[in-house]
């Protein structure tokens, strides 16, 4: 699991709090963390002693309790309730007491076939109805940005003396369409030898890739026997550079799920969460942070990490799709600044939901999510 040490404004997140803890202290923290989730209840120490794989006496357990609650890692939500982890504590439980955990062998077949005939963009719907299924809380896709996509074909149609019309398309995501400036006339069969010469250079390239090799093969080019392919590699160079930037998409199939936790029965906050996710580019930038990291690992953020009031008391269970798997073979003549990342990554996938998570289910099968979406968009 990785953290962001530091929000864009540069101040320390919580994910710095870093407290050196009892041994006894880490067993009650870790039963006040799980009575947490299992009933979204404050736990009492009686609670607590029943989750203990060692027992203490009801004494010790509440001296343990103020230990902690003076180090900020629980709190009392009222005066007569038991104690709920604080986000310090969530984040020590995170970061110190969570072992790892895997999938059992039942829900990885369940996740394989969900996906065996999806494609396309609906790889995304998939991945995020199954993580809202599978987790009872929001599930999301960010889509991959054009940018980052692998190509599949480009198609040029004559439209006028002096236009071209461009179709490209990626191997996931919109087809892109524009108009470019390109004299000639009566040069359609020409400019279909110049599609079917883009197209064999192009297949698993990403834009970038794409921009970097026939830069170089033209540069490279010699002899004026070339014509065609001068004038092929000249326009295709125009073709990649037209794409036009395309807006993140959260994709997000089902919000029923997330109405199942009672910390979502208040129509305010559910509302507020909502927003949050339709219309807050805040969530979009973590999002992004997290894909630009390009670490496989799964991530988490807690409300404060968040910047975002609707998102206060939530948690953000993140992780990229997509890595490449290239060879430095297939990276053979693109100029280093024009290289995808060996482990770029297209897009991100996860969870939103209350603090109060199932972190040792959930963190394992957002990344085997991811890691079937990668399988799917890489194969």
């Amino acid at each position: 699991m990785t953290h962001d040490r530091a929000d864009r404004r540069g101040r320390p997140c919580i994910a710095e709090a870093d407290v050196e803890l009892s041994e006894r202290q880490q067993m009650v923290l870790r039963a006040v963390v799980a009575a947490y989730v299992a009933d979204a209840v404050p736990a009492s120490s009686a609670v607590v002693s029943h989750l203990l794989p060692v027992p203490l006496s009801s004494a010790s357990i509440r001296n343990t309790m103020v230990e902690l609650s003076r180090l900020g890692l629980i709190e009392k939500p009222h005066s007569s309730a038991g104690r709920v982890p604080t986000e310090l504590g969530l984040r020590q439980f995170l970061d110190r007491l969570l072992g790892p955990a895997e999938l059992a062998d039942y829900e990885r077949r369940l996740l394989e076939r969900s996906f065996e005939d999806v494609e396309g963009e609906a790889i995304m719907y998939m991945a995020s109805q199954l993580l809202s299924e599978r987790t009872r809380q929001l599930g999301f896709a960010l889509a991959p940005n054009v940018e980052r996509m692998k190509l599949r074909h480009v198609s040029l149609v004559r439209v006028a003396r002096d236009r071209v019309l461009v179709v490209l398309v990626p191997q996931m995501g919109p087809v892109q369409q524009c108009v470019i400036e390109e004299a000639g006339q009566g040069d359609q069969a020409e400019l279909d030898r110049i599609a079917s010469t883009l197209n064999e250079r192009m297949a698993g390239h990403t834009l970038a890739e794409m921009r970097g090799l026939l830069e170089l093969e033209l540069r490279d080019l010699r002899s004026r026997a070339g014509r065609l392919l001068a004038r092929a590699l000249s326009l295709g160079l125009r073709v990649v550079s037209s794409a036009h930037p395309i807006e993140a998409k959260l994709v997000i199939a089902s919000r029923r799920a997330l109405l199942s936790q009672p910390e979502f029965e208040d129509p305010d906050r559910i509302r507020g969460v909502f927003a949050a996710v339709e219309t807050n580019e805040r969530l979009i930038e973590v999002l992004t942070s997290v894909l630009e990291g390009q670490e496989d690992a799964v991530s988490v953020s807690l409300g404060e990490d968040l910047e975002e009031p609707g998102l206060r008391q939530c948690a953000l269970v993140a992780v990229p799709y997509g890595g490449a798997t290239l060879s430095g073979r297939e990276f053979d003549g693109v100029p280093t600044n024009q290289r995808a990342a060996r482990h770029d990554h297209l897009g991100v996938l996860g969870v939103i939901g209350p603090s109060r998570m199932d972190y040792a289910r959930i963190i394992p099968l957002v990344g085997y999510c991811s890691q079937l979406v990668t399988e799917k968009l890489n194969a």
